[in-house]
């Protein structure tokens, strides 16, 4: 049943890396929702997707830590429909697009110094709201 998922040309998820059980989904459904198992939990080796950068591997890493099992697996969790083949594809294309998003590398930020007219607004913002404040006191004798 497991099939390579593609994520672009040259990565990929090959079908030894993932494999998901179905479980008894949550919330409303009436008697439907304890006979049928239609949510899709996927389970990913991160470190065993092919053609992955290792600089981009540490920045899907850090993407997912809060995701990962106690055996170091990448788990997505899938109810959205009622239908279990439907929640495998949504859940299989999350991964993608997360590990699609991780590709680009993120913009270098370099260090600008703020501009004199901004430094001038800025200044010019504070000393009105000073003399608002100052201006609300009164003596009331």
């Amino acid at each position: 049943m497991a099939h390579t998922v593609p994520v672009t040309d040259a990565v990929r998820i090959p079908a030894w890396a993932w494999s998901w059980e179905a479980v008894r989904a949550g919330g409303p459904g009436g008697q439907n929702v304890n006979k049928v198992a239609s949510k899709v939990q996927l389970r990913i080796t991160p470190q065993a997707i092919e053609g992955l950068h290792p600089a981009a591997l540490e920045r899907l890493l850090a993407r997912i830590r809060t995701r990962l099992d106690a055996d170091g697996r990448w788990l997505i969790s899938c109810d959205a429909t009622r239908d279990q083949s439907r929640n495998l594809e949504e859940a299989l294309g999350r991964a993608v697009v997360i590990i699609q998003e991780i590709l680009v590398p993120p913009k270098v930020r370099t260090a600008t110094r703020p501009t004199r007219a901004s430094q001038r607004r800025r200044v010019d913002a504070k000393k009105h709201t000073g003399d608002k404040k100052r201006g609300r006191g009164g003596d009331w004798d």
